[in-house]
């Protein structure tokens, strides 16, 4: 008994922001098994909303949180410019898709990033920075992870709103793609798609937005139909849940938000899944971006011999 006691250890649960009652956080604290089993891969994804401006932030977070691997989008900043040292100094590898002021996607690693692929297949014709895949090679626990930055598509009635519909249909294809090769996968990222109208909280205000369109739902909902599995919403089903809240009309301060970040597991990744939540602390930080990370642990996969005892 005494040898299984100690293999567990006692995660006390963390406050999802400055508001969480010590109790409710402690409500998530957890015996880990930490010498039967090796950690999870922790994922996270988080529209940063300018590198530059959110640098401080990120690193903070960073130390805190300690995710393997960090997927960000709304950089704004082009290759050469990004902050490489700062990040590779906190131990990660590095990869970038940039764009000068707009869009703009990378990924760090504390594992190294093999096969990275800047843009969507078939998609060569699209200037605009808002995808970047790479394999994340972990041995055996080593995962394929997209950043993803989804076209917005207001206003509606403008080519901005076809040109959104045409990409999620590439994004689509590639989704199918790589579900032919049977390995674990994570498309993460903003997608700018609200899913329901629990993830919204003012769903009548947000119906003419592109945000909610039939058509861009439907595309979503595509992507699960294919296999993905929506990692926060098969472990959650809480509703007024969000990951991006507005700078203007206080939203923030009145949780006026929206669920638009997600992390689509393959069914390889999601046999895996071991948790999911969002994490609120850093959009009531100074200087904040608009969005909140939102993050995945990922447990190795099974082999009976890793865990045999002599």
């Amino acid at each position: 008994m005494l040898r299984l006691a100690q293999a567990f250890r006692w995660i006390p649960g963390q406050a999802r922001d400055d508001s969480e009652s010590e109790n409710a956080a402690q409500d998530r604290s957890q015996w880990r098994c930490v010498s039967c089993y090796p950690a999870p891969m922790k994922i996270a994804t988080w529209n940063v909303n300018s590198i530059k401006v959110r640098l401080p932030n990120v690193l903070e977070w960073l130390g805190e949180a300690q995710p393997d691997v960090l997927l960000m989008q709304e950089i704004k900043i082009v290759d050469e410019k990004f902050p490489y040292l700062e990040f590779e100094a906190a131990g990660y590898n590095v990869a970038v898709h940039g764009q000068r002021t707009y869009n703009g996607v990378a990924m760090i690693s504390k594992h190294p990033l093999e096969d990275v692929q800047k843009g969507l297949p078939a998609n060569e014709a699209d200037e605009q920075a808002r995808y970047l895949e790479a394999w994340v090679d972990a041995g055996d626990e080593g995962v394929r992870v997209a950043s993803i930055y989804l076209p917005n598509g207001n206003p509606v009635g403008t080519e901005k709103f076809p040109y959104k519909l045409d990409w999620m249909d590439h994004l689509v294809a590639r989704g199918a793609e790589l579900l032919q090769a049977e390995e674990p996968v994570v498309l993460a990222g903003d997608y700018n798609v609200i899913p329901a109208d629990e993830d919204c909280y003012d769903p009548p205000g947000w119906e003419g937005d592109a945000l909610t369109q039939p058509e861009s739902r439907q595309r979503f909902r595509t992507l699960q139909n294919l296999g993905y599995i929506e990692a926060w919403r098969m472990l959650h089903h809480e509703s007024n849940v969000y990951t991006f809240w507005d700078y203007q009309g206080s939203a923030w301060q009145k949780d006026n938000g929206v669920r638009i970040d997600h992390l689509l597991l393959s069914p390889q990744a999601a046999d895996r899944l071991a948790a999911c939540d969002i994490d609120r602390r850093p959009r009531g930080k100074p200087k904040a971006s608009d969005h909140t990370p939102i993050w995945c642990e990922l447990r190795p996969p099974y082999h009976p011999l890793r865990y045999m005892t002599g």
